[in-house]
């Protein structure tokens, strides 16, 4: 710690940005024919030019190194049905395939039945961040996308958009007025 920093508390820190809504992904690839796979709620879009993703695997997961060897992941987007999948992915463990279906996405690595859609990336980089890894892939194929609503995670708990009152704009521009196009993907 440098002079004059101060220690953040670590529940502190958790429960603060728990505040922060976020989707719920399952991160999957395979291992020989082997599919493996981790929940993840780290996983933003990076960039459109080239087409870029980002994830936070924990430096402690077992199912990263297998991810980083076979040099392919597939983000899948849960839907808020699919809450039983994110535990399952949540936990260590077990064989959290068994019981979920799944079809290959063109990598190879497994697009499970129900995502909202799926995108499917070779690893670009690789950056050590604290006690987690940034991995940052190269978007290669885009599943279709369901008019279902979106698995949520906000302050600790699995939670819902609520009721919609009005539909989102056509025009994206036009929702986001106070941000120039450059601030938004």
């Amino acid at each position: 710690m440098s002079v004059g920093q101060v220690a953040v508390d670590q529940a502190a820190f958790r429960r603060v940005l728990g505040h922060f809504g976020t989707g719920v992904v399952v991160i999957t690839g395979v291992d020989g024919d082997r599919p493996v796979g981790f929940a993840c709620q780290s996983f933003a879009a990076l960039s459109l030019d080239p087409p870029l993703v980002l994830f936070c695997p924990a430096r402690t997961s077992r199912a990263w190194p297998v991810l980083e060897r076979a040099g392919r992941f597939c983000a899948n987007v849960l839907s808020e049905s699919q809450q039983p999948v994110s535990t399952v992915f949540g936990r260590s463990g077990e064989d959290k395939f068994a019981g979920v279906p799944w079809t290959p996405a063109p990598s190879g690595a497994p697009v499970l039945t129900g995502a909202l859609t799926w995108v499917d990336c070779r690893i670009e980089a690789v950056h050590e961040a604290g006690d987690h890894y940034i991995v940052v892939g190269r978007v290669d194929t885009l599943g279709e996308t369901t008019p279902e609503r979106p698995l949520l995670f906000y302050r600790g708990a699995y939670a819902g958009l609520g009721p919609t009152s009005q539909p989102p704009p056509p025009d994206l521009e036009a929702f986001l007025t106070g941000l120039h196009p450059d601030d938004w993907i």
